[in-house]
C-alpha cells in the first residue's frame, strides 16, 4: 500500500546564483501535521516563477522515496531530506513507470489527478546543488508528476495513498516524459497522449507540435523547417547598388561564377558577414526585398545615425565587392491559403512583406491584400512606386499608408492618413476578421499591431511577426536582469575561439571562465532563452550559422543540423549565432 510520507511546502525567496539573483520557490520543507490542500496550493505554500510552476494543472508535485534511495546511491549522498526535489507530497509507491496521466488518487480528506510529468528546471538542481540534474531526472526516468486538485482537504504524513481511477491509455508519467524530452519518439504514443483529457493544456499543445511535424514515414521529426540552403558562410557578389532614397539602398547579390543561387522564400533574410566594414569583421542580417530570381536575392538596408555597417553598405558598398553570406533563412514566409492577407509594416520593416508581395504578384493571387505601412514622409518611404505598382497589378488589394511628419500636400500625392500607424487606427480600418496577417517594424509597434488586430478578431494564430533585433530573453526566476543593450564582457578579452551573436552585433573571444555559449551570451547582455540548462527542454535551440561546436554534457536529444543548445555548447572553432 502506498503511503504519504512528508508533506513539505515553502514560500518563493531569492537566493544568489552565478552573480544574479533567483526568485524560487522550490525550498520546500516538511509540515508538521494536518496541511490544508486547496485547489491552486497547500496553504503556506507557493512558486517563484508561475508561468513553469503551480496554477490548476500542476497545483502539487510528488516525488517518491524510492527516487531518493536512487540518488542517494547515484551521488554518494546521506544528505537528503524530504522536499529535496522541490516536491509538496513525498511518497513511497507511486513510482514513475506504474502511475499514469489520468491516474486519480485519495489522499486524506483530498483527491487529486495526475495531469502531467515535472517540468524540466535548472533550480531543482541549484537546490539540490547539482546542476546537472534537471537532465538527470529525464534520462533516469525518474522525474517525479504534478497533479491536480479534484477535491480539497487535509493530508498528513502517514496518510494512505487509494487509486480511485485508472487513466485511460495507461500512459505512464515516465513514459509522457520520454515523448518530449527524448528521441525517437513514437508517433502512436504521441496520439494516445493527446487522447487523454487529464493532460495538461502545455504538453498537449507540446505533442500536437510533435505530431505536425511527423514526416512522410510516420516517424516524427524535429520541429524545424527544411534546413538552410548551405553551411557557414559563402562568397557572394555585389552586382548592383540601387539608391532607394536618402537613407536606403538596394544591393543585389549575385554568384561570383554567374551560377544560379538556391531558392529562397519571400519573407526570408540573409546574415552577412563584412570584412572591410570594420575588424573584426562584423555580422548582420537584412531581409530579403524581393523575391529571389534568375537575378540573385535583394536586399534593402538603411543607414542607421552612427552605423558602421548600414553605413558602409549604403555609401560605401560597390558593384564587384564580395561578401560573406548565410544561406537563407527564418520562418516569417507566406502561407498557402484563400483567405485574405494583411502585409502590415512601419519604416524600413517593409522589405520583408514587400518580397511577399512581390511573391503574391507572381503568383497572379486573386486573394485579398491589405498593404497598411507607416513612415515620416516620402522622403522615408523607400521603394513606394515599387509596392504601387504591385497592387496594381493584383484584382482584389486596398492600399493604406500614414505619414507622421508631412505636409497636406505631401499627403495629399501619396495618398496617404495624417499621423502614425497606432493600434487604434488599424483597428478603425476594419480589417477582414479571417485574415492571415504579417507584420514587422520596431518591436512596440509590432506589439501594438498584434494586439490591434486580436481586438479585431483574427485568431493569434494567423498574426506572424519578424524582429530583426535579439529575440526577447527567456529566463525564468531570474531578478534584476540589466536590460540594457548588449555589449563586450567586462574584464581581460578571452583566449578562445570568436563567438559573433549576430542579431547583437557582438564579436568576442571566449573567456577561459566561459563554461558554455549561453554563460558568454549572459556576460554580454546578450538575450538568451533557456529554462533546463542541462541540454533536455530546448527552450535554448538556436541557429548556428558558421563552425562547429562541442557539447558538455551532451543533449540527451540533439537539435536538427543547423542548431545549437547554447545551454551545453562550447565553440570548438570561430562561430556565429543567429541572436
Amino acid at each position: 500500500m502506498s503511503s504519504l510520507l512528508s508533506v513539505n511546502v515553502g514560500m518563493p525567496k531569492d537566493v544568489a546564483w552565478q552573480g544574479g539573483t533567483v526568485h524560487t520557490g522550490v525550498w520546500k520543507y516538511p509540515v508538521q501535521g494536518p496541511a490544508m490542500v486547496r485547489r491552486l496550493n497547500i496553504d503556506g505554500d507557493g512558486q517563484g516563477d508561475t508561468k513553469g510552476h503551480g496554477g490548476e494543472q500542476r497545483a502539487v508535485l510528488v516525488y517518491q522515496i524510492q527516487s531518493y534511495r536512487h540518488w542517494q546511491r547515484h551521488f554518494g549522498r546521506d544528505d537528503l531530506g524530504y522536499g529535496q526535489f522541490g516536491e509538496n507530497l513525498t511518497v513511497d509507491g507511486l513510482t514513475d513507470d506504474e502511475v499514469c496521466i489520468g491516474d486519480r488518487y485519495r489522499i486524506g480528506e483530498a483527491e487529486f489527478e495526475v495531469t502531467q510529468p515535472r517540468v524540466t528546471c535548472y533550480r531543482v538542481g541549484l537546490r539540490f546543488g547539482e546542476p546537472e540534474l534537471p537532465a538527470l531526472l529525464v534520462s533516469h526516468r525518474r522525474p517525479g508528476f504534478y497533479m491536480r486538485v479534484v477535491r480539497e482537504g487535509r493530508v498528513q504524513a502517514g496518510d494512505r495513498i487509494i487509486r480511485t481511477a485508472t487513466g485511460p491509455g495507461e500512459l505512464s508519467v515516465a513514459d509522457t516524459d520520454a515523448l518530449l524530452y527524448l528521441p525517437d519518439r513514437d508517433p502512436a504514443k504521441l496520439r494516445l497522449a493527446l487522447g487523454i483529457p487529464a493532460l495538461s493544456p502545455g504538453w498537449q499543445g507540446s505533442f500536437r507540435e510533435l505530431l505536425t511535424a511527423a514526416d512522410g514515414s510516420g516517424e516524427v521529426a524535429a520541429p524545424a523547417a527544411t534546413g538552410p540552403a548551405w553551411t557557414g558562410f559563402r562568397a557572394l557578389r555585389v552586382a548592383e547598388v540601387v539608391p532607394e532614397s536618402a537613407t536606403v539602398s538596394s544591393i543585389r547579390l549575385a554568384s561570383p561564377d554567374g551560377a544560379p543561387l538556391p531558392t529562397a522564400r519571400a519573407g526570408q533574410y540573409l546574415t552577412l558577414r563584412i570584412p572591410d566594414a570594420a575588424e573584426p569583421a562584423p555580422v548582420r542580417s537584412y531581409s530579403l526585398s524581393r523575391v529571389p530570381d534568375a537575378d540573385g536575392y535583394r536586399i534593402s538596408v538603411k543607414g542607421e545615425p552612427h552605423g558602421t555597417v548600414s553605413g558602409y553598405l549604403t555609401t560605401r558598398l560597390r558593384p564587384g565587392a564580395i561578401l560573406d553570406v548565410a544561406a537563407p533563412r527564418g520562418d516569417f514566409v507566406l502561407a498557402e491559403g484563400h483567405g485574405p492577407v494583411l502585409l502590415i509594416s512601419a519604416g524600413i520593416g517593409l522589405t520583408p512583406v514587400l518580397s511577399m508581395l512581390h511573391e503574391l504578384v507572381a503568383r497572379r493571387s486573386d486573394r485579398e491584400v491589405w498593404w497598411i505601412h507607416g513612415a515620416r514622409g516620402p522622403q522615408e518611404h523607400p521603394l513606394a512606386a515599387e509596392a504601387h505598382t504591385l497592387l496594381a497589378a493584383l484584382p482584389h488589394t486596398r492600399e493604406q499608408v500614414f505619414y507622421s511628419a508631412a505636409t497636406a500636400g505631401q499627403r495629399r500625392r501619396a495618398h496617404a492618413a495624417d499621423g502614425r500607424l497606432t493600434r487604434d487606427r488599424l483597428i478603425a480600418l476594419s480589417v477582414p476578421a479571417d485574415a492571415t496577417a504579417y507584420v514587422c517594424g520596431p518591436a512596440s509597434f509590432m506589439a501594438d499591431m498584434q494586439q490591434a488586430l486580436t481586438v479585431a478578431g483574427i485568431d493569434p494564430s494567423r498574426i506572424h511577426t519578424e524582429l530583426f533585433g535579439a529575440l526577447p530573453s527567456i529566463n525564468p526566476g531570474l531578478t534584476a536582469q540589466s536590460g540594457g543593450p548588449p555589449h563586450l564582457p567586462l574584464g581581460p578579452s578571452g583566449t578562445g575561439p570568436l563567438v559573433t551573436f549576430a542579431r547583437s552585433g557582438i564579436s568576442t573571444p571566449l573567456p577561459d571562465s566561459s563554461r558554455s555559449v549561453l554563460e558568454l551570451a549572459e556576460a554580454c547582455d546578450v538575450p538568451a532563452r533557456w529554462s533546463c540548462r542541462t541540454g533536455v527542454c530546448h527552450t535554448c535551440t538556436t541557429p548556428l550559422l558558421s563552425g562547429d561546436i562541442a557539447y558538455s554534457p551532451a543533449p540527451l536529444d540533439p537539435p536538427p543540423d543547423g542548431e545549437v543548445l547554447i545551454c551545453c555548447a562550447r565553440p570548438g572553432t570561430d562561430i556565429v549565432l543567429d541572436m
